[in-house]
């Protein structure tokens, strides 16, 4: 088997995961009222967090798309096949088996409100989605 990573695909991979993640949870995006609301986090915590709570959310996309990334590369070199609908499904598996199921749990224990687990999963099935496009595409 043999590991091939398309380092521009990374490249991109991060930036849209970047993108979406704005887009998702920024104040004026399209679930970033509703997250406020259900976490209690408000703009003002957020400022008085300054830079860590993002400099986490890098770390962490760039994370999950050299996992991706390599997941997908495991994938192709197993099926012979090297499609972007390959590295969506690998992007769904991953989103399923591990972040999907986590969150569910962990939010479940902590009696955290279904729909800020419904808000997040989805998030991170977008997420796991459109970082894998661009390794199936680039790759």
């Amino acid at each position: 088997m043999e590991l091939s990573i398309s380092w521009p695909a990374v490249v991109v991979a991060i930036v849209v995961g970047s993108a979406i993640a704005w887009v998702w949870y920024s104040d004026w995006g399209l679930f970033g009222s509703a997250w406020r609301k259900l976490t209690g986090v408000t703009k003002e915590d957020s400022a008085r967090a300054g830079k860590a709570p993002f400099l986490v959310l890098v770390a962490s996309i760039v994370v999950t798309t050299l996992a991706l990334a390599v997941s997908c590369s495991l994938a192709s070199s197993f099926f012979g096949s090297d499609s972007v609908w390959l590295a969506l499904a690998v992007g769904f598996a991953a989103w399923l088996g591990f972040s999907l199921s986590t969150l569910a749990q962990h939010n479940g224990f902590e009696q955290k409100p279904g729909r800020l687990t419904m808000i997040n999963s989805a998030y991170q099935l977008v997420l796991f989605l459109g970082v894998a496009t661009p390794i199936g595409l680039l790759q």
